[in-house]
């Protein structure tokens, strides 16, 4: 017995001689004699883990389900921990292992009954929480009762599953849910019952379930069906689809719904409240149909409208002013309107949001704030709030709306509508749960966490997602503020490229365009666009040059390397290539894991792409092809090293990330050396 996990160990039991692995808590953090809690495996039914406080039921994992723990959504970050599931006539257990060996982790259970996920940082020698169960509202045992879903971002939180209702509608009333829910119409068993899929479920309590590994899905459904008592079916696996069968034998008990992740369970329900379902979707589908042919009939008003001030527009001489969008505010509205958007209502946004609490707040920038949010479909999303006193937010919002709608690719981010209401205009999208990538790799924390398998890969979505940009989309866009922070990373770790709101379009043959409005951030920015305001497709393969040797270093190019204050990380890495040094760019945190030709071919095309003459850079075709093969590739020349110069102590705006963004400055505030 012991309260601590180390990687290799098992929780489970061995069937031939009897040997019951499992975890005890602590009496006290002083006193290592065994405490009132345990984490072991139920081997009754289908086996599934428990932290028992004595003989009560505190938390319950749910079965393995062929990936992971069913109840452990924490067992996503695949990338970082690898968890292995036995189950054979000699033994039953789980144990884990880290994909990268340099990160040293345990779990331990704590005194208070909880499983804490501990990671060690050499940096400032301590152990780091990386995560915990139980550790929301619904992870404890039963919250809901019988036949209810537990959703921790719904208020409240328990739910009757379709075709049930509250055993007590008082108490429930008052927001006590533990008595659970009873069927609204018995079942008629022969006369013909039906099932009802609940989604992203946490398997019900599996104690007096039954397996059949052999069974497929269907012959589950016709096995349940036929035999009165069962309430409910899974797939006992769920990878392939689906295969295996778990049939339910009595109440349904400790069923939490996730917003994502989680599995099917068919619930059965009297053929009447199929029915009553079937209407009600036959209702939503008419006015699905409706909506879409008012909203066409819509948008077509709207183009008709947008195509007749475009007409009045006067041409301008300014290569900027055609590629910029200019509206008033009530074309603005118009153009969001009719754009591909949906709309969404403030007072949703605003209920999702917690009504844009400083809790919520994720950062901004010189648009305004971002606010993570939850509908009240579990959808988690982000929501950029335009600043009402910003004039750049205003612009940026504009061309957003009209540019990234049209944009699809699974290495950009993915907006899912907007909100014009009021005063207030906002931007909806996708929330990224790993946030953005200067989160990981500027963070002595998290960098540990991205080996250098991980960092290839997401420097290979980020210039696909570019090459895309530049050359794939049925526009040429040139992004203009490429940098780690506008990188959001989606739960697989896949690089989403986000912040569309200084892009540019290009009209066909068209290489290259200049402003006297310089925006963007500095550091990324390459010289010909910092010293003469122009702006190409390479001035974008220079910003992803310095976005590469950051992931490779895990520093900011801004950041300090020297007492000099002109040495920033493109001088650093470039002094380092020229005395075959360049092994030492590497994160120390990684070096055990990367490969040592495929780490030096990338700092090599980083350093193609931040030569200071953008003739002599790479397009990013050439890039995702050099980056993806092993080729000969030519000698970097001399890079460009921008650096700020002090303008009697005026700074520009900072944001959350550390990075200075240029709020609209003249270019003569900049210099190249």
């Amino acid at each position: 017995m012991t309260d601590t996990l180390l990687p290799g160990m098992k929780i489970g039991v061995n069937w031939r001689t009897g040997l019951d692995w499992y975890l005890t808590s602590w009496k006290s953090p002083d006193d290592p004699a065994c405490g009132e809690f345990s984490f072991r495996i139920d081997t009754r039914g289908m086996p599934q883990y428990i932290v028992w406080k004595g003989s009560e039921r505190v938390w319950r994992s749910g079965p393995w389900n062929g990936q992971r723990i069913s109840g452990v959504p924490q067992m996503n970050l695949h990338f970082i921990f690898n968890f292995h599931y036995i189950a054979n006539e000699n033994e039953t257990y789980v144990m884990f292992n880290a994909y990268n060996q340099s990160i040293i982790s345990r779990m331990v259970l704590i005194g208070s009954g909880k499983i804490h996920r501990l990671t060690w940082l050499d940096s400032n020698r301590r152990w780091n929480l990386f995560w915990e169960i139980p550790g929301e509202r619904c992870d404890g045992y039963g919250q809901c009762g019988t036949y209810a879903g537990c959703y921790a971002n719904h208020a409240p939180p328990c739910e009757c599953l379709h075709g049930f209702e509250p055993r007590s509608p008082q108490d429930w009333y008052l927001r006590d849910g533990t008595d659970g829910c009873v069927r609204r119409r018995v079942l008629e068993c022969e006369k013909g019952d039906g099932f009802f899929k609940l989604q992203h479920a946490k398997l019900p309590d599996t104690l007096h379930a039954r397996v059949d590994t052999r069974a497929s899905l269907k012959e589950c459904e016709d096995e349940c069906l036929k035999n009165c008592s069962c309430t409910a079916y899974s797939s006992a696996d769920i990878n392939g689809g689906g295969s295996g069968c778990v049939m339910w034998g009595g109440d349904l008990i400790d069923l939490q719904v996730y917003s994502d992740g989680g599995q099917d369970v068919y619930i059965r329900v009297a053929a009447s409240e199929l029915e009553s379902n079937r209407l009600l979707d036959k209702k939503k589908k008419m006015i699905l149909i409706i909506t879409i042919i008012l909203g066409v009939i819509l948008f077509a008003f709207c183009g008709c409208c947008l195509w007749r001030r475009k007409r009045k527009v006067q041409g301008s001489n300014s290569i900027e002013r055609n590629h910029r969008i200019f509206y008033d505010e009530n074309e603005l509205e118009e153009s969001t309107k009719g754009s591909e958007l949906p709309l969404f209502e403030l007072r949703v946004v605003a209920a999702a949001t917690n009504n844009f609490s400083s809790e919520n707040e994720l950062g901004g920038g010189g648009f305004g704030p971002v606010y993570k949010g939850k509908l009240m479909n579990g959808q988690e999303i982000a929501v950029k709030r335009l600043s009402k006193n910003s004039g750049q937010g205003s612009e940026e919002f504009k061309n957003e709306v009209l540019l990234i709608a049209k944009l699809q690719h699974r290495n950009l981010v993915k907006i899912m509508g907007c909100c014009i209401e009021g005063d207030e205009k906002m931007l909806i999208y996708e929330y990224m749960r790993n946030r953005s990538l200067d989160w990981f790799i500027f963070d002595d924390t998290r960098r540990v966490l991205l080996d250098w398998g991980q960092r290839f890969k997401i420097i290979m979505g980020i210039a696909r997602g570019v090459l895309y940009l530049h050359q794939d989309s049925r526009l040429r866009i040139i992004h203009r503020d490429l940098k780690a922070s506008n990188v959001l990373l989606d739960d697989e770790m896949i690089p989403r490229i986000s912040d569309f709101g200084l892009a540019r379009i290009f009209d066909g043959n068209q290489t290259e365009a200049n402003t006297t409005r310089v925006v963007g951030t500095y550091g990324y920015m390459s010289p010909e666009y910092a010293m003469d305001g122009l702006f190409s497709v390479k001035s974008d393969a220079f910003s992803f040059g310095v976005l590469l040797l950051e992931i490779i270093n895990g520093k900011r190019n801004n950041g300090c390397f020297s007492d000099d204050p002109s040495q920033n990380l493109i001088r650093y890495a470039w002094e380092l290539w020229k005395e075959d040094r360049g092994l030492e760019l590497v994160d120390s945190s990684m070096v055990s894991s990367c490969s040592t030709n495929e780490v030096l071919r990338c700092i090599q095309v980083g350093l193609l792409c931040v030569q200071e003459n953008a003739v002599d850079r790479p397009t990013m075709a050439s890039v995702v092809f050099m980056l993806d093969n092993d080729t000969v590739m030519p000698t970097p020349k001399q890079p460009a090293f921008c650096v700020r110069k002090n303008l009697n102590n005026k700074d520009s705006f900072t944001n959350r990330t550390g990075s200075h963004s240029i709020n609209e400055v003249s270019i003569t505030e900049l210099h190249a050396r």
